[in-house]
């Protein structure tokens, strides 16, 4: 496996259901999603399980310990070579592998994502005040 995707999860599962989506329209498919729920009183799990067969993704659910602690713990479960770490308030536009592995010096990666999600809400921004 190439990419463990981790994502902590504190009472979002609308949002977690956008990213899985964005998800599944990857041009690339040599990738893990390791869900870890954060002591949740509103869990994602009937959310993860409509991906089951569309992705290979992991769920987990522990007590709450704050974003840190949950992203460690994903990474202790995940079968990846490289981590991608995302907030469930993500959704990534299509990249191609070639363009993935372009970008696989680590931080580059992750701020690679981190721009093109600065991006977006920029744009959605732009586009609110012209209306």
């Amino acid at each position: 496996m190439r990419y463990s995707v981790i994502i902590p999860v504190y009472n979002r599962p609308d949002e977690v259901d956008e990213l899985l989506q964005s998800l599944t329209e990857q041009s690339f498919k040599d990738f893990e999603v390791v869900i870890v729920e954060d002591g949740s009183s509103i869990p994602c799990k009937e959310v993860v399980d409509t991906y089951q067969d569309k992705l290979d993704i992991h769920y987990y659910n522990k007590p709450n310990s704050g974003p840190g602690q949950t992203r460690n713990y994903g990474a202790e479960r995940s079968a990846g070579e490289y981590l991608i770490i995302l907030d469930s308030d993500c959704i990534l536009p299509a990249v191609s592998y070639t363009h993935l592995r372009a970008h696989e010096t680590g931080r580059n990666l992750v701020c690679r994502l981190l721009l093109e999600k600065k991006k977006k809400k920029n744009s959605a921004k732009q586009k609110k005040k012209k209306t």
